[in-house]
């Protein structure tokens, strides 16, 4: 037997040392990681091309819809939805595409992976609640008139019940699947790897922010920004994507109910089936894809 230093008796000579344990953390300071170290640049360039194929495929859109008469200083609803759904299908190409330079991704690579249940409902609750007093102490502090939503105005939503449906589908299901996969699966991920958290989550929270610039009244951008930044800090408590993008559907459905002025039975409508549908969809994914074999431990408390 060889004797370790200290006079400890050590390991059978010819067998190696057991690994050491890492001591377990005090509650609530486990690492949470939010995906592999993807390098930073790649989400500048995920960022322009996943808008640059969005403009490409809004203008063949435009082109295809010109070709049986719609107007393309004026394009009817189904043009200006479809080439939404574009943008958004855009973002979630180029996150994968530049994913997969590094390695082939799975959908755990992007933060969509189970977490606890009861954390989670309270980052959201606490997310959600930050950012409405904000957005009101910003309305206060400028002396402007509440937020009201454009986009299913500008997407046609008031000129038939098939494009108000379809309005309603795009901005409570698939923008807050396709905006979380981008914005916090990918992006902030990507720029967590250059320095660290808390200047990525910034970035990601001002890029947001000014990506809705098109869609909402630039006064209130800045609450938007704080919006992202703090799906950002959800996403890196909670080790899941899940949190963010029910997170983002509950803000964009109760936003959509309250200006379409459905009020509480119908907002509260909206905001179950928007979260029973994306529900699903994880759900399919994870079916397809099967559990991520060996799961991060996630923050805890």
């Amino acid at each position: 037997m060889s004797t370790a230093p200290y006079g400890l008796p050590g390991p059978p000579a010819g067998h190696p040392a057991p690994p050491l344990e890492r001591p377990e953390l005090p509650a609530g300071m486990e690492p949470t990681p939010v995906g592999p170290q993807w390098k930073a640049w790649t989400a500048w360039v995920a960022l322009v091309g996943g808008f640059a194929a969005a403009i490409a495929g809004a203008l063949i859109i435009g082109i295809v819809a010109a070709g049986f008469g719609a107007s393309l200083e004026s394009p009817p609803p189904s043009v200006n939805i479809l080439a939404t759904v574009v943008q958004d299908l855009s973002l979630v190409g180029a996150a994968i595409l530049m994913a997969r330079t590094a390695a082939t991704p799975h959908p755990w690579d992007f933060g969509l992976r189970p977490t606890r249940l009861w954390p989670a409902v309270g980052g959201i609750a606490l997310l959600l609640v930050s950012f409405f007093i904000a957005t009101a102490a910003w309305v206060a502090l400028l002396g402007i008139k509440e937020p009201s939503e454009t986009l299913p105005k500008e997407l046609g939503a008031d000129d038939s019940t098939l494009a108000l449906v379809a309005v309603t589908i795009l901005v409570c299901i698939i923008a807050p699947l396709c905006e979380e996969f981008f914005f916090r699966g990918y992006f902030f991920t990507a720029l967590r790897s250059w320095r660290g958290m808390w200047p990525a989550a910034l970035i990601t929270g001002l890029v947001f922010g000014a990506i809705h610039a098109g869609s909402a009244d630039p006064a209130f951008l800045v609450p938007l920004g704080l919006l992202g930044m703090g799906l950002c800090l959800l996403y890196v408590r909670t080790g899941s994507l899940y949190p963010c993008v029910a997170a983002h559907a509950l803000n964009n459905s109760i936003a959509f109910g309250v200006a379409r002025h459905w009020g509480a039975g119908g907002t509260l409508a909206l905001i179950v089936g928007a979260l029973l549908t994306i529900t699903v969809v994880f759900a399919l994914v994870r079916m397809i894809s099967g559990p991520e074999p060996h799961p991060p431990a996630v923050a805890r408390g």
